[in-house]
């Protein structure tokens, strides 16, 4: 258990650290942009506090697949160095056992990574483009942009929506039929979402048959869609990843303005991602059994750090093929894993003997 534990805490404190010096590289760097804006609009450190507080759910999802393979390198070599992995393997301690010990680090990592991907992040982001606008000055703000989506078979154009995504303002909604061709055009002040519906407030609707056009208007109706203010966020907010909750939403008629390559592809990474981290465990795991004094140490640790610099880029090669269609989803998120985990235990393998 002493053996475990010690395993557990070199792995696990050596990750920590990774994690903590890279995000900090990124904060500073992050920061280096947006500081004197900050200050100018006279919010002072306690706004450039909030700020680096909203952006940490997404520096840790940046950083927790390279803090894992960096810790794991460092972790490995200190034992394999000290001869703590020798001392572990003559008392029938096996390899495989080794790594398993440092797992649950891995294991917390992951779910961590899981975290911030599909709960915190998806939070902070909206909260933190409201906060931002918001403290814009007057001279300084851009009108918005519309933005236009698909809302199952309604076209629909958006000017602008409120930050928790229950209000879309300036809306028109074109709906076709089967064959595509143009049936109604309802334009509406602006869309409310209450009590799990939405409603357009005084919405002007104009039918269309052959060559006649019919115009009414009402002082509120209901929008019978899937949009959901989650999706709404992300339509109107950054470029960011959908989780899989929302990308799952759009691939059953809810709101997207991507391919349906681009969401399936999604839906299938956003349960691949934190699985990016234990792969990274294991292309680190074969310097544990490296000889340094041969010099076999330094060879392991370079070329498990180039595996796992490789993987991220075939990783990521994979999963913009996958968004444009021209590879299947499946394959595109989970064939890059597969690959690089097979590569690492069939050398870990190898060395065990």
């Amino acid at each position: 258990m002493n053996l475990q534990l010690y395993v557990l805490r070199t792995v696990a404190t050596r990750i920590l650290g990774a994690a903590l010096i890279l995000m900090s590289i990124l904060q500073i760097l992050d920061l280096l942009d947006v500081t004197t804006d900050i200050l100018d609009r006279g919010l002072g450190m306690a706004g450039v506090a909030y700020y680096a507080a909203l952006r940490l759910p997404r520096l840790f999802e940046q950083v927790a697949p390279i803090a894992v393979l960096a810790g794991g390198l460092f972790a490995f070599s200190q034992l394999a160095r000290e001869s703590a992995v020798v001392a572990m393997r003559a008392s029938g301690i096996s390899g495989y056992r080794i790594v398993g010990m440092a797992l649950p680090a891995v294991i917390a990592v992951m779910l961590l990574d899981a975290l911030c991907g599909q709960v915190l992040a998806p939070r902070a982001d909206p909260t933190l483009a409201d906060w931002w606008r918001n403290t814009t000055p007057a001279a300084e703000r851009k009108a918005p942009s519309p933005r236009t989506f698909r809302a199952g078979t309604d076209l629909v154009i958006g000017t602008d929506a409120s930050a928790d995504g229950r209000q879309i303002t300036g809306v028109t909604i074109f709906r076709r039929d089967a064959k595509g061709i143009l049936m109604e055009k309802v334009e509406a002040a602006k869309a409310v979402y209450k009590d799990h519906a939405w409603t357009l407030e005084n919405p002007k609707t104009t039918r269309f048959a052959g060559d006649l056009a019919q115009t009414s208007t009402a002082a509120s109706t209901s929008w019978p869609t899937a949009l959901r203010p989650q999706d709404v966020q992300g339509l109107f907010g950054d470029d960011t990843a959908p989780t899989a909750a929302s990308a799952r939403r759009a691939l059953e008629n809810g709101g997207s303005d991507r391919p349906e390559s681009f969401y399936a592809t999604h839906f299938q990474a956003a349960f691949a991602s934190p699985f990016v981290s234990l792969v990274m465990l294991l292309l680190s795991a074969p310097v544990a059994l490296a000889n340094f004094r041969s010099g076999q140490g330094a060879v392991l640790l370079t070329t498990g750090l180039g595996a796992g610099l490789l993987f991220l880029v075939a990783n990521g090669m994979l999963t913009a093929l996958g968004e444009s269609g021209a590879l299947s989803p499946l394959l595109a998120v989970w064939a890059a894993p597969v690959i690089f985990g097979a590569l690492a235990a069939r050398t870990f393998l190898a060395l065990e003997g």
